[in-house]
Formats: structure tokens, C-alpha cells, sequence
């Protein structure tokens, strides 16, 4: 008989994708996957599939998740879809708002905008990202939101220089906006615009984390988006059959961690064959044990106890599932044994 964890019987899990590139592949080959993982995790049960935002990283396609939401969202047919995230201090608010409100009226009901402040990228890239301008001041931030909140509502305070623009098209619903982070500052911020909040567990930050939703919750406000704190968390799982699988995939990740460290050129998520080449250095496994970005690896029965012991930690029923590994169908694999524990 099947382990089935012992989970709230409202658990919900979240696909947040970064559309990996596999050395010796290509970009169209990593989003091509992207949406197939998305109809897959469809079917299986999964209620969101987000898409990350990262610039001028070998390993990861996903460069404009608003592009790639439309294509996800014409393949499916009622999951959730968004970002995990847009990070803001990039755009212009206002631009941002009508993106989305483009994807909400093409599938409406079904868009979610996450919100982040971190770069996506290198210091200069940030400035790229911006080039001839200067870089949006990431002190800004909380004023971003507060007017991509507004122009999504058509609710600028008349105050506002902008209070008469429309970001279009017209639309029945809003996206809904979650803020993304992995400190206090984006928790407070959350708590402070009563918004519903997403923690990045898998991101360095693991041990503080249930105090900092806790935080989340003890700030926060209600708002016209949201009445109660919600609290999702996102942590990086490789799931297999055995243990020995799991760990055997989850070597091109461990690699790829000690070469993003080290800031290392990188042509792609390497094969688990040239994982296992790499001797680490006493050093190198420190870093790994204690940077805070432990993944959960293993069989289906100590995944699902770990993930639940991670929701429980959390007090939270929102999940959130990054899966990286060189062989598409070993991913897609490990999104299934999870959906098998938990939704099924």
C-alpha cells in the first residue's frame, strides 16, 4: 500500500517553473517544456503554475514570464497562471498593470501577478535592464506596488500625478497580486498593502523563514484585495522513485549551486553523468549544507514527510514546487509522485 502523507485536506500546491536550459539544449527546448509540464500538472491537480523572471543565466529560458503565461495559458484550460515573479523595479508599474490585465482578459480569472524586488541577475544587468536610463531606485519599491495596485483597480488616489490614466484594456476581474520574497522587508511590505505573501524557502533563507511569515501574519492588514494573511512557500524538491534516483538527478543542481556561487560561466544544467565527475570540496559541501538552500530529495515517502513537516513549520496549506534536473521526463516524473501523495 502507497505512503500518503497526512496533510490538511486543503493543501494546495503551486508549480513555480524557471524553464531550465540543459547543457547541449536550447531555449526552445526548455519553454517547449515548460508548457507541457504545464498541461501535465494540469491534469494532475496542481491549482497554480507560475512562471519565474531571471535574466543572463545560461541554465534558465525564462526571461519574460508574461510572454510565456499566454502560451501556458492557451494550452490549459483552468489552472491558475502567473508570475513568480515580475520583478518590478525593472518596468514601469504602469506598463506592468496592462500586461496583466491583457492576460486577465484573455483568460480571466485565472491570472495571479507576482510581485519581486530582487534584480533577476547580475549588478550589471541590472543596469542593461534599464540602459540608457538609470536603474529604478529598489527603494521605490513599495510606491511601485502601491501604483501597479491602483492601475490595476482604476483606483489612483486623485492626488496621484496619473490618477487619470486607465491601464487597458477594460476588464471584469483583476489579477491577483502576491508579493514574492525571502526576507522581512517584502513580508512587512506584504502585511502592510494586504497582500497574500509567498516565502522562498529554497532561496537562503530556510531557517528564519517560519519567523518571518509569522511576522507576515502578525502585521498584516486587511485590504480590498484580501481580508486574512495568506502565507504560500516555496521550497526546491527532487522526487523519484528511490532515494539513489533522486540524489542522482539532484547532482546537476548541486553543481549548478556551487558554480552560480562561485559566479562561474555556465552553458546549462549539466547531466547527472558530469555531475558525479565533480569532487566537492569540503568547503563546497559546507556551503551546501549551510547556505539555506537545502532541497528536499528523495523518495515519495520522505518527500511527502518533508513537505509536510515544512507546512506545518509554516502553518500553511500553500505550497509551492521548484524542480530543477537535467532530464525533462525525471522532472516531470517528480511533479507526479508529489501530485500522487498530496492531490490524489
Amino acid at each position: 500500500m502507497a505512503y500518503r502523507a497526512s496533510v490538511p485536506k486543503d493543501l494546495t500546491l503551486t508549480v513555480v517553473e524557471q524553464s531550465p536550459v540543459r547543457k547541449g539544449g536550447t531555449g526552445a527546448d526548455a519553454l517547449r517544456e515548460s508548457i507541457e509540464l504545464a498541461v501535465a500538472c494540469e491534469s494532475m491537480g496542481y491549482e497554480r503554475f507560475w512562471v519565474a523572471e531571471h535574466h543572463n543565466i545560461a541554465g534558465i529560458a525564462s526571461t519574460s514570464p508574461e510572454i510565456l503565461i499566454g502560451q501556458i495559458g492557451a494550452a490549459t484550460n483552468s489552472i491558475r497562471i502567473g508570475s513568480g515573479g515580475v520583478m518590478l523595479p525593472h518596468y514601469s508599474a504602469f506598463k506592468v498593470a496592462e500586461n496583466f490585465r491583457m492576460l486577465e482578459t484573455l483568460f480571466p480569472g485565472r491570472i495571479d501577478l507576482g510581485l519581486g524586488r530582487a534584480p533577476g541577475g547580475d549588478q550589471r544587468t541590472m543596469i542593461a535592464m534599464s540602459y540608457p536610463s538609470n536603474p529604478i531606485d529598489v527603494r521605490a519599491y513599495p510606491e511601485q506596488v502601491e501604483d501597479l495596485i491602483g492601475y490595476l483597480g482604476d483606483s489612483l488616489p486623485v492626488e496621484h500625478p496619473f490618477h487619470t490614466l486607465r491601464a487597458g484594456p477594460p476588464t471584469e476581474h483583476v489579477p491577483q497580486v502576491w508579493l514574492l520574497g525571502s526576507g522581512v522587508d517584502s513580508a512587512r511590505l506584504a502585511a502592510a498593502r494586504g497582500l497574500p505573501f509567498s516565502f522562498a524557502h529554497f532561496f537562503g533563507n530556510s531557517a528564519q523563514g517560519p519567523d518571518i511569515v509569522d511576522l507576515y501574519r502578525r502585521e498584516f492588514r486587511p485590504s480590498a484585495q484580501l481580508a486574512e494573511p495568506r502565507a504560500h512557500v516555496a521550497v526546491q524538491v527532487m522526487c523519484a522513485q528511490t532515494t539513489e534516483e533522486a540524489e542522482w538527478h539532484a547532482l546537476s543542481m548541486k553543481v549548478g549551486r556551487i558554480q552560480m556561487a562561485r559566479n562561474q560561466e555556465r552553458s546549462g544544467i549539466v547531466s547527472p553523468e558530469e555531475a558525479s565527475e565533480h569532487v566537492f570540496t569540503p568547503e563546497e559541501e559546507r556551503f551546501l549544507e549551510h547556505s539555506g538552500m537545502r532541497a528536499t530529495v528523495g523518495n515519495p515517502e520522505q518527500v511527502a514527510a518533508e513537505l509536510y513537516a515544512i507546512a506545518e513549520r509554516y502553518d500553511t496549506e500553500l505550497l509551492g514546487v521548484v524542480t530543477i534536473c537535467y532530464d525533462f521526463e525525471a522532472r516531470l516524473r517528480s511533479y507526479e509522485l508529489i501530485a500522487q501523495q498530496y492531490l490524489h
